[in-house]
């Protein structure tokens, strides 16, 4: 990616100058409890981090914007960034300010008010219904009042690698108006993203779970012609084990994707792996009495929720031998105990791979959060990304509006 980055806009010279900053702050919150909401993975905050300690350090006037779940364009207190500035302040050991809005008075006056190696957080970008809107006139304007609370010798460092794939206003109307760079995080993302679509170090493995086939078919359909082997577990199993004329109970299924599936193990059936046992219930819940069954009879009225033992054993094996391996998706329900084993034992496997030399990634989303749930340490793969998403888009060879427009 011919882009400039962080240093280069370091060695500019910041001081003094303000600093529009695109970070990825959308972290999962726990509302159950009553009271104020609590960040599950701080994942995506820790990740942020070190960019926007570096403008500080450099004495920029920084500020940060940032999304948080789904708000339909207008402001909902459930999804306010109070607790994400509270976490980053902890985070960078330094004060961090949040706005009460996007880009209206009190965001204004607080840009105005910012200091040398000041942090100013926006209230959640998504507020505004510019934000998302398809009209580039709309996003535009929205980009333009964003550009105005850093100034006239303002810059903008995209550095959340999770909305590059989004043609939004914060991350792609800003940066055809002052100059643009890559932060630390969107220009580690790719450089490691390159290194896996080039997959120089053989065996290449692929892992994909989650719960729909149709999530994912792109990127099978790209990686299976790639890859040495790719794993496949999760719900997005049962529509490939009914493809092959198995009985998949009640299981998650994609009628749909059935003939597309069929297809992929006549063109690949030599690269594709599927569970040979699976664990199963009768319902969805987090006590549900289960049974290991082999993938080929799940019984009527039962739901598969994670993969079994024995395929577990047989996925560690393809990944022992593997020099580079790429994770997206649980393997199953991970959220519930007695249906994370197959996730974990996927995710030990890796890490016992990575410990031998191979080049690990895994590719946000809910393997991120599975690592992390699983208390497994971060630092027993080689890279975790921070997003999903456009990792996917990334590898399936498509062009995303974020890094494009830094180019």
């Amino acid at each position: 990616m011919a882009v400039k980055t962080l240093p280069d806009l370091l060695a500019e010279g910041v001081e003094g100058r303000g600093v529009l900053v695109r970070s990825d702050l959308n972290v999962p919150l726990d509302s159950s409890a009553g009271g104020a909401p609590v960040i599950t993975d701080l994942g995506r905050i820790t990740a942020s981090v070190p960019t926007l300690r570096a403008l500080s350090d450099a004495g920029a006037k920084v500020v940060v914007m940032a999304h948080l779940g789904r708000p339909k364009g207008a402001p909902d207190p459930k999804l306010s960034l109070a607790p994400v500035a509270v976490a980053l302040e902890e985070q960078l050991g330094r004060h961090v300010q949040l706005a009460g809005d996007v880009v209206g008075t009190d965001a204004l006056a607080r840009s105005e008010g910012l200091t040398d190696g000041d942090i100013l957080l926006l209230e959640n970008i998504r507020f505004d219904s510019r934000e998302t809107s398809k009209d580039d006139a709309e996003r535009l304007k929205l980009a333009r009042e964003l550009v105005e609370l850093v100034g006239d010798d303002g810059a903008f460092v995209s550095d959340g690698f999770g909305v590059v794939h989004r043609k939004q206003a914060s991350v792609y109307d800003v940066a055809t108006l002052v100059p643009s760079y890559a932060g630390e995080l969107v220009a580690a993302e790719v450089k490691v993203l390159e290194q896996l679509t080039k997959a120089d170090d053989r065996p290449f493995a692929v892992v994909l779970g989650g719960s729909k086939v149709s999530d994912k078919l792109a990127v099978i359909e790209n990686l299976a012609g790639k890859a040495d082997s790719v794993i496949i577990g999760g719900g997005m199993c049962f529509t490939f084990l009914a493809a092959q004329g198995f009985s998949v109970g009640a299981s998650l299924l994609q009628d749909e994707m059935i003939e597309t599936c069929r297809q992929l193990l006549d063109t690949h059936g030599d690269v594709l792996h599927l569970p040979v046992d699976v664990v199963v219930a009768d319902r969805f819940a987090a006590d549900a009495a289960s049974e290991t069954v082999v993938a080929e009879r799940i019984p009527d009225g039962m739901m598969g929720l994670d993969i079994g033992p024995e395929s577990v054993r047989r996925f560690t094996t393809l990944l022992s031998n593997a020099r580079t391996i790429f994770w997206n998706g649980p393997m199953g329900v991970f959220e519930f105990p007695a249906f994370a084993a197959g996730t974990k034992g996927v995710a030990e496997a890796i890490i016992s791979a990575t410990a031998k030399g191979a080049f690990s990634v895994v590719g946000g989303g809910d393997s991120a959060a599975a690592v992390r749930k699983s208390s497994l340490p971060d630092d027993g793969f080689s890279h975790i990304s921070t997003g999903g998403g456009a990792s996917l888009e990334y590898l399936e060879g498509k062009t995303l509006p974020g890094l494009q427009v830094l180019e």
